[in-house]
């Protein structure tokens, strides 16, 4: 396709999904269906954009342990490359994932070591001429994490299209850390919540505007069916999203995300490539699992279906 390549910051860690009928009270106890466990995290960002074509590697630290083992087999066996080597210490995370019926998703992290990636690490990653960047809101919600990534972004050529999303936890972060950080974002890839938190504004409109003068290209907000919105160039535009079943939507962002970078990196317009994202979202969120993003052509044949033109890749 090309030669670009998207490097994750976003740590990869294990992810324990549990299907729950409703959240317990506080000290009951509710039952699940079967336990997924499954490698999490970026890595559904680096799966989404590698089954588009894009050339990905995970610039995070991963540890020793059998959790980490997971992670680095499943990053193998998806194409994704590491150059992360394995050390003596504690072992990844983990993320239990509580999915109610209507899909919607609770939290519980453990952190492990994805929170010891050093400077070294970063210092030691080379950039090509036609390179994106990953961060999530956990490269700074941890102030240890943060202290290495945050002054890190200062050092990247200017040519590094840098992309980010806050998630639930940017808001535990350094404001100045992230108002620095903002200021090397090309894309800011968010919730409607997450766009009005970050902009103290409880006007999404107002809020979306802020954010967009504020980073170097544009504004994705993500609106769960309704779509997404764009704002990019002064202008903000509403991209449908398409309608389908909601088995699991863990991981629905991140293929959003993945394949909006990757379409981008292809080639295609922003408007182009957050309709391509919306229907992979809806791809997504019809299949267990975060990592359920649909390859560049299973993306082009539903388009096609949809009645739309697909994108040369």
């Amino acid at each position: 396709m090309t030669d670009a390549r998207l490097t994750v910051l976003d740590s990869v860690l294990l992810d324990l999904t549990l299907r729950v009928d409703a959240l317990p009270a506080r000290g009951g106890d509710v039952v699940s269906a079967p336990a997924h466990l499954a490698t999490g995290g970026g890595f559904n960002v680096l799966v989404a954009a590698q089954r588009q074509g894009l050339a990905v590697r995970y610039g995070g630290h991963l540890g020793a342990g059998p959790f980490a083992t997971r992670a680095r087999d499943d990053l193998a066996a998806a194409g994704v490359e590491v150059p992360d080597v394995p050390t003596a210490g504690r072992d990844l995370g983990v993320c239990v994932v509580l999915v109610e019926p209507d899909g919607e998703r609770t939290f519980v992290t453990a952190a492990g070591a994805e929170l010891d990636l050093g400077a070294e690490a970063l210092a030691s990653l080379g950039w090509g001429p036609h390179e994106y960047l990953y961060l999530s809101g956990y490269n700074f919600a941890h102030r240890s994490l943060a202290a290495v990534v945050a002054p890190w972004l200062d050092t990247l050529p200017d040519q590094v299209v840098v992309a980010l999303d806050p998630g639930a936890r940017l808001g535990d972060a350094d404001p100045e850390v992230v108002a620095h950080a903002l200021a090397r974002v090309d894309w800011l890839l968010a919730s409607d919540d997450e766009c009005c938190a970050l902009a103290d504004d409880t006007d999404l409109a107002s809020a979306v505007t802020t954010l967009a003068a504020a980073v170097r290209a544009g504004v994705v907000v993500h609106e769960g069916a309704r779509g997404c919105r764009l704002a990019t160039g002064g202008t903000v535009r509403a991209i449908p999203g398409v309608p389908g079943e909601v088995v699991d939507s863990n991981g629905a962002g991140d293929t959003h995300n993945g394949v909006f970078l990757a379409s981008l990196a292809a080639g295609a317009d922003p408007v182009t490539a957050a309709w391509r994202a919306n229907v992979a979202a809806s791809h997504a969120i019809a299949h267990v699992g975060g990592a359920a993003a649909p390859t560049w052509s299973e993306l082009d044949a539903r388009l096609r279906a949809l009645g739309a033109t697909p994108t040369a890749g």
